[in-house]
């Protein structure tokens, strides 16, 4: 298994110190973030915590993700780090959007681009709204054949597709050279868990890559008459209620190759510290 980073978890660092760093570690790949970049000052609802989302440096414009994409892949070249997503927020509706970020992954050699699956809320019927995204998600895939790139969507809290077997029922009727999913085990502590080796078998070739990242569920409050309400909350890779050694156990035992994807927003240590140690406990678990 190869071992690299998606860039929400990098964002004090701009796009050639990313690079510097992540090869300076040992990392294999890297997956773009491909969003708005940062505005100049830090904006009124700028927080530390939140900064991978409200202050990200290590952001490609996706704006100008075409004009910048033969930088992005000279930069990487030079260091030999692979451009292995570009990691957006496009939902299936955004299919100009989508076109023009395929056109840059072939600019950059890079295979994949992320686009999220659509929000999910109770007042929407979530029947209609599954029918109506894979219809969308038919132009997807012909723009994928189009360009010989896969588009992956994400195991992901608050989206209709939590689970492995949602997101299997969503995309199965797909080529899977063309989509596939993202499995990641943190947001499945938030909502969709179900049994690792189940899910990924379940997925098979529809698997893309893993982000790995960690959360648990903490104690919000207590009313008076005692019922306890609880939250989740991210949480280093060694502390969370996924278990990591499990699933890269099962991983193996599937024949797994790919990538595992470094996706952690906790705070305890500074960017560069936690990268470095989250690497070599995910080489351990590798070996």
């Amino acid at each position: 298994m190869k071992l690299g980073v998606f860039t929400v978890g990098t964002p004090e660092y701009n796009l050639e110190e990313t690079v510097d760093l992540l090869k300076s570690i040992g990392y294999d790949g890297v997956e773009w973030r491909v969003k708005n970049p940062p505005p100049e000052a830090k904006p009124d609802n700028y927080s530390f915590a939140g900064r991978y989302w409200n202050y990200n440096k290590s952001t490609l414009d996706i704006d100008r993700i075409i004009e910048q994409a033969p930088q992005i892949k000279e930069m990487c070249e030079k260091k030999d780090l692979e451009i292995f997503s570009l990691t957006t927020y496009l939902e299936p509706k955004d299919i100009e959007q989508i076109e023009e970020v395929l056109k840059a992954s072939v600019i950059m050699g890079c295979k994949q681009i992320r686009v999220f699956p659509p929000k999910y809320a109770d007042d929407q019927n979530y029947n209609e709204l599954f029918a109506k995204t894979q219809k969308e998600l038919e132009k997807v895939v012909d723009l994928a054949k189009k360009y010989n790139v896969r588009v992956n969507l994400e195991l992901h809290h608050g989206v209709i597709i939590p689970s492995a077997s949602a997101a299997y029922r969503l995309i199965s009727p797909f080529d899977a050279k063309y989509i596939g999913i993202i499995y990641d085990p943190g947001n499945m502590v938030r909502e969709g868990f179900e049994d690792y080796r189940l899910g990924i078998e379940l997925l098979g070739k529809y698997l893309s890559h893993v982000h790995v990242k960690n959360a648990y569920w903490k104690l919000k409050d207590v009313s008076e008459d005692r019922v306890e309400t609880w939250e989740p909350e991210w949480a280093p890779i060694k502390k969370g209620y996924a278990d990591l050694e499990k699933l890269v156990g099962v991983l193996k035992k599937v024949g797994y190759d790919g990538y595992l994807i470094l996706e952690d927003f906790t705070n305890e240590t500074d960017t560069a510290t936690k990268l470095k140690e989250n690497y070599d406990y995910l080489k351990e678990l590798i070996k």
